[in-house]
């Protein structure tokens, strides 16, 4: 088999080019690096979701049972690019004024783009200390891959030293950020001609006053704040993205849905805003439907669920990445990354990555090709710190 090498920007032309939207399947991406890792002497691991249409890839480079090694995680999906006026194909890499231009080439496709580019300077210079390779699908519907991910980690492999999430921070170094949990809450009611709605049970109103209830607890979080400081916006956030329901104007609606997230900081009871939410649905809301319908409900899923990242201040993954860095401050973010996944699991993890949120899930999303070159200075670092 011949072996393949790029340059970080060809690679990540390369990357760009497949169309990893979350709704679409990630294998020829992860086909495509088993490929080039296998070109390399480097076996993958692919662990695929259940109807196995998608994979996580997890390979590692140099002694495969040696403990303390180092974790560089990434994510293959992109978010969508419907109603966005692109100036271009998104699915194709374009250079401009310093800058590249494509789906994913800031989040996060150029981090793995570089760490890719440099297999061979990684094959060539590792010594006992193993180099992982973690790439999984669906983080940007929750974290939903990296799950399996990690369990097969922590069950089947030696404990890693730490692990780097290359989401973009502008190279600079996070070991906080905000964990969440999605929900899609359905109201079932009753149809009844629009002259006699109190024959009917309107599933809009009854929406209406869990959403409100939502902006209740939203306003209250605001009010607690965040006790360090550290975060942008400062509480735990509470936002509701999506609404549909109805028929039509003159039919009292039978159903409405709605998607709802919490983005919680660090400490927060994790089970607190939801607990809320659902006794106020089922004994609140709830009854005055039943007494016009009993077949009336509320139905209330929980879709993601990624705890924070939490500082462990002299964590090994802090105190290497620091160090690499020359970082005298370390930063707080408010989205969320398999960072906390994989500390819940034990593992310590900070978030380190080329380009900037800002550029990120918009139409022309970018990432500068100087933020690419940092990326290889700071893993060419990485590689000298280890072997």
């Amino acid at each position: 088999m011949s072996v393949m090498t790029f340059d970080t920007q060809i690679m990540l032309a390369h990357l760009v080019g497949f169309d990893t939207t979350s709704r679409e399947s990630n294998l020829a991406l992860i086909d495509f690096v088993r490929l080039y890792l296998e070109g390399h002497g480097i076996a993958a691991t692919l662990i695929h979701n259940d109807a196995a249409t998608k994979a996580n890839l997890y390979a590692t480079i140099g002694p495969r049972d040696a403990p303390g090694g180092i974790v560089l995680s990434g994510h293959t999906d992109v978010v969508p690019v419907d109603g966005q006026n692109w100036t271009g194909d998104p699915f194709a890499l374009r250079e401009q004024d310093g800058r590249l231009y494509g789906r994913g080439t800031a989040d996060m496709k150029g981090f793995i783009a570089s760490a890719l580019a440099l297999v061979p300077e990684f094959t060539a210079g590792i010594g006992r200390t193993p180099l992982h390779l973690a790439f999984s699908y669906d983080e940007e519907v929750g974290c939903l891959g990296v799950h399996s991910m990690v369990r097969h980690i922590a069950a089947h492999l030696p404990r890693p030293k730490a692990v780097i999430v290359g989401e973009p921070t502008g190279m600079r170094v996070v070991n906080s950020h905000k964990g969440i949990r999605t929900f899609t809450t359905e109201v079932i009611g009753q149809e009844a001609h629009s002259s006699t709605p109190h024959l009917g049970v309107n599933a809009i109103d009854a929406a209406v006053r869990l959403i409100n209830f939502l902006g209740e607890m939203r306003r209250e979080m605001q009010q607690r704040g965040d006790a360090s400081g550290r975060f942008d916006p400062p509480y735990t956030s509470i936002h509701v993205g999506v609404i549909e329901g109805g028929t039509a104007l003159n039919i009292i609606p039978r159903r409405c849905r709605f998607q709802w997230e919490i983005r919680p900081l660090p400490g927060q009871d994790p089970d607190e805003i939801a607990a809320r939410f659902h006794a106020y649905a089922l004994n609140e809301v709830l009854p005055g439907l039943r007494a016009v319908s009993k077949q009336a409900d509320i139905i209330i899923k929980q879709r993601a669920d990624v705890p924070p990242l939490a500082p462990q201040d002299g964590s090994p993954a802090e105190a290497l990445v620091t160090a690499l860095r020359g970082a005298n401050i370390l930063h707080a973010v408010s989205y969320t990354t398999e960072a906390g996944i994989f500390q819940d699991a034990g593992i310590p993890a900070v978030v380190c990555g080329p380009g900037h949120i800002d550029q990120a899930h918009k139409p022309d999303e970018f990432i500068a090709q100087s933020e690419l070159a940092a990326c290889d200075a700071f893993l060419r670092q990485l590689l000298k710190a280890i072997a």
